[in-house]
Formats: C-alpha cells, sequence, structure tokens
C-alpha cells in the first residue's frame, strides 16, 4: 500500500519539474528597468512615519504609534486567540499566557519593560499578551538585540560582532551593512553561535550577497527560487550601475516580488537615505 500511494506522487513531482525545466514559470520575468520612482499596479503607497524618540521616558515613546495601531492589534490578537482555542477550547493555553508570561519582564534588558506596559495599558491588551505576540511576530529577543546593536555601536565591527557572538532566542539571519566600501554581511544565526558569515569580497568580486529564507549552503525549493532571479538580476546590473533605483527594478522584478512582498526597503547608509513602499504583485504571481 505504502510503494503504491508514494508511486503517482513521485510521478507528479517528475512531471511538475520537467515543466518548469521546459518552459519558463509565468509568475518569473525578465529583470526589469525604470520602475523608480515607484508607480503602477506594484506600487500601493508610501509607509506612515513614526519618530519614536527614545529621550522621552521608556513609557511615553511608542503612544502615538499604538494608540494610532491599538484598533488594528486588538483584532490581531483575537484572531490569534481564536485559532489558539480552536485547538485548545478549555481556554487553558491563553490563561498561561495572560497569568505566567508577565512574570519574565522582570528579566528583561533596559527600557523594554516599561515600553510594553505602555502598549498594554495603552491598547487594554494583557501584558502577557501583549509580550506573546511580540516573541510570536518578532522573535521577541533578536528585536531587542537588533535595536540595541542599532542604538550603541559605532561601527561597523563592533555591530557585527555582537551579532556574531550573543546568544539568542531563535535561529536568524542577521543583514549588516556599513558605511564604507566592502562592509556588507549575511550572518546566519542559531540560538548560540553563527553557524555562516557570509561577506562582501571586493578582492574576489563579491560585491553583494543575497540573502532570502534559506541557507545560503542549502537549495531553496524549486518554486521559490528568488535567490538565482535576484543574483542574475544584479550580475545584468553589474556594481558600477547600482544604486537605489536600479535596487528597486530588482525588488519589483518576479519571483523576487512575490504575493508575500508587503513592502520594499531602499537604504543608503553613506548618505543617511531610507525609503520604504508598500507593494502589490498583480497575477501572474507566485504565493511565496
Amino acid at each position: 500500500m505504502l510503494g503504491r500511494s508514494r508511486l503517482p506522487f513521485v510521478f507528479l513531482a517528475v512531471a511538475v519539474t520537467c515543466a518548469v525545466a521546459q518552459h519558463a514559470p509565468p509568475w518569473t520575468e525578465d529583470c526589469r528597468k525604470s520602475t523608480y520612482p515607484p508607480s503602477g499596479p506594484t506600487y500601493r503607497g508610501p509607509v506612515p512615519w513614526y519618530t519614536i524618540n527614545l529621550d522621552l521616558p521608556p513609557y511615553k515613546r511608542w503612544q502615538q504609534l499604538i494608540t494610532d495601531k491599538a484598533p488594528s492589534l486588538r483584532i490581531i490578537v483575537n484572531s490569534l486567540k481564536d485559532v489558539v482555542n480552536a485547538f485548545v477550547p478549555s481556554g487553558k493555553i491563553m490563561q498561561i499566557v495572560d497569568q505566567k508570561l508577565p512574570g519574565l519582564l522582570g528579566n528583561f534588558p533596559g527600557p523594554y519593560e516599561e515600553e510594553m506596559k505602555a502598549i498594554s495599558d495603552i491598547t487594554g491588551i494583557p501584558l502577557g499578551v501583549i509580550e506573546w505576540i511580540l516573541g510570536k511576530k518578532d522573535a521577541m529577543w533578536i528585536g531587542f538585540i537588533t535595536r540595541s546593536v542599532l542604538e550603541n555601536s559605532t561601527s561597523y565591527e563592533e555591530a557585527r560582532n555582537i551579532l556574531i557572538k550573543t546568544k539568542i532566542l531563535a535561529p536568524a539571519y542577521f543583514i549588516l551593512g556599513g558605511n564604507k566600501s566592502g562592509e556588507g554581511c549575511v550572518i546566519t544565526r542559531d540560538r548560540k553561535k553563527s553557524l555562516d558569515i557570509y561577506e562582501l569580497d571586493l578582492e574576489q568580486s563579491r560585491w553583494y550577497v543575497v540573502e532570502t529564507n534559506y541557507d545560503r549552503w542549502k537549495n531553496p525549493f524549486f518554486l521559490d527560487d528568488r535567490r538565482t532571479a535576484a543574483k542574475m538580476c544584479l550580475n545584468q546590473t553589474t556594481q558600477e550601475s547600482i544604486s537605489l533605483p536600479t535596487m528597486y527594478d530588482i525588488l519589483s522584478t518576479k519571483p523576487v516580488l512575490n504575493k508575500l512582498t508587503v513592502f520594499t526597503t531602499l537604504m543608503d547608509v553613506a548618505k543617511g537615505q531610507f525609503e520604504t513602499y508598500l507593494r502589490d504583485c498583480p497575477d501572474p504571481c507566485i504565493g511565496w
């Protein structure tokens, strides 16, 4: 039975692979040109901007943003609760979240405890739930180390060493760029140590690094090969022509652009330039 049930799947996989190899999938395209300034069907508009003043007391830093986003945050929380309660109808999981997780706040570094209390007070969402959703969405301790590096590190090397050596809550990719030629890397981490550091090497003509959702030494799922598409477009663009507009072209090319692309951010550290745009991917467009 096992052999017979698996056989059609093998044939199907072979057929799909052959079809993809013989014909370019409809969700792929040639490298785009002249898509910047953003416009057209892939552009949904600018991202709203908020200024978070870190000179304010921690309890007051996020008040304007959270006040504006509180209704959306409550919808997210209720949806997550519905999912959890569907699997554990007794409600015990959410009871543990409400009652037990706030005790962890005493172990959090710096200003995060007061900031999270403020979010809870503004939204009316229990503190344990705030901690839970931040942890679920952002691997919370990873968010803390990233913010600490951005606030306190004074050089590329210092930031790089902290991201390599600090123990974290969950595996992560840290993509780091400096303000000098040759300063850039992708750090692949597990909880306790660095697994790989993929760095720019101008002497070896490695003038860019690319990271998607796969360890660089592993082959991506054949329907999700954004890595190859991005490299192809970078090579066509060349180092001499790279700029924020040409980067936007690359990030607008399917399947680098896909249905899960919510926004595109362009950064130039040396110039202090930072731009973010909401995106859409009209059909045909792959789902991830």
